[in-house]
């Protein structure tokens, strides 16, 4: 019996599909189930460190995704002729982006506004985290859109 051969796109689509599950088990159970059971200074320590283990989790991810769709996108080209730049390896460093700058790039202004200091309120900096987040969200559910659709090159003609 013939050995199954890796499959990068399938490994992309499972990885990618778990990310964006996360992401939605944080941010529509996770962190209400916080605010709704504790007070609320205790609800929003635990709501960051949720936050800050999906962030951390999203980079490790995301590095992994980077190596993938990249390696897919290499692979696209020397058969097709396609660019190297596709729109998974797009999602994923749009996605990395989000986390780097909605999660790490706000927490100092964050915690800057929590004690009153700063030019925007603790609202419009979580406003625009929530932004971040939310696009992230739909950059992975695209990712894994599109790799657990079958490869370009196997469409019918």
């Amino acid at each position: 019996m013939a050995r199954p051969r890796f499959n990068p796109r399938r490994l992309g689509g499972v990885l990618s599909g778990v990310w964006v599950g996360l992401m939605v088990g944080t941010a529509l159970i996770g962190t209400p189930a916080g605010f709704a059971l504790a007070p609320r200074d205790v609800a929003g320590k635990l709501a960051g460190f949720m936050l800050d283990r999906e962030a951390t989790v999203s980079l490790v991810i995301g590095a992994v995704m980077l190596i993938l769709v990249r390696a897919l996108a290499r692979d696209d080209s020397a058969t097709s002729g396609r660019s190297l730049v596709s729109t998974e390896l797009l999602c994923v460093m749009g996605a990395l982006f989000c986390t780097l700058m909605g999660h790490y790039g706000l927490q100092p202004w964050i915690a800057a506004a929590r004690t009153g200091q700063g030019t925007l309120s603790f609202g419009a900096l979580h406003g625009i985290s929530v932004a971040f987040f939310g696009v992230k969200a739909l950059l992975v559910l695209t990712l894994a859109w599109r790799l657990s659709a079958p490869p370009p090159s196997s469409a019918p003609a």
